[in-house]
């Protein structure tokens, strides 16, 4: 029987059974068990893992653990540069893209308004959000910890907080984002680029009021949807100055 000690810091700990948190515990092991593996099977995703060190050595996810091994795992490094030890990633995504799962589609429309393509369909299942993840590099977010855990999946984030904008201000913060936003360049709706249109070519398209008060438009090629700086636009320009975009 191999048996390896685990101790897993900061946020990770919310993964773990209270008895287990923020202390080193033994664990079974089975034979042959990557790190990766026992990660997962105490509970904690493979996504929300940066570093783990066996025996105070960086190592994969990959790596096979021996009786009497010490495994530390931490999760994103927000204060320190760890840049110079291994990761167990291969390489960091050359572009920041999301997928969401079917119970995040008020984040989603967020991270598109701060100009994050995101994509979203609530008829979505988990196979296919692991399979789209993978071909197109996203990153997977969701509050499902098995689907983290798939195979495929190798980018992704657990969700903690329960509504829109407060998820949208854990996932800037946890990723980095606020420099990156490219606010209002993106259809809250299709995910498609929106362009600058001229008021001549929508006139047919908008209330009386608001051919009246506006100049400046944009369009979605998309869904042929118009849009303007009215008073739906000052709450997202104060959603995203609450994360620090603006």
């Amino acid at each position: 029987m191999v048996t390896a000690t685990f101790r897993f810091y900061e946020e990770l700990n919310d993964f773990l059974p209270p008895s287990r948190r923020r202390r080193a515990f033994d664990a079974p092991c089975a034979r042959a068990a990557t790190a990766k593996h026992m990660i997962e099977a105490l509970g904690v995703p493979h996504t929300e893992v940066e570093l783990v060190l066996v025996n105070g050595e960086s190592c994969g996810f990959e790596r096979l653990l021996a009786d009497g091994d010490r495994v530390a795992v931490y999760p994103k490094f927000e204060t320190f540069d760890i840049s110079s030890l291994l990761r167990v990633r291969e390489r960091p995504l050359r572009e920041t893209r999301f997928i969401a799962d079917a119970h995040l589609g008020g984040l989603a429309r967020l991270l598109r308004m701060a100009g994050f393509d995101t994509l979203y369909d609530n008829a979505i299942d988990d196979r296919e959000i692991e399979v789209i993840s993978a071909e197109q590099q996203r990153i997977v977010l969701t509050r499902d910890r098995d689907l983290l855990k798939r195979r495929g999946v190798t980018h992704g984030c657990y969700v903690r907080a329960l509504k829109p904008e407060q998820q949208l201000g854990e996932i800037v913060a946890r990723l980095d984002l606020a420099g990156s936003m490219r606010p209002f360049t993106l259809c809250l709706q299709c995910n498609a680029p929106l362009r600058v249109i001229a008021k001549q070519d929508v006139q047919d398209k908008l209330p009386p009021a608001v051919r009246a008060r506006h100049t400046l438009f944009v369009t979605c090629d998309v869904c042929g949807g118009v849009f303007w700086q009215g008073s739906h636009w000052q709450r997202m320009r104060a959603v995203l100055a609450g994360v620090g975009a603006l």
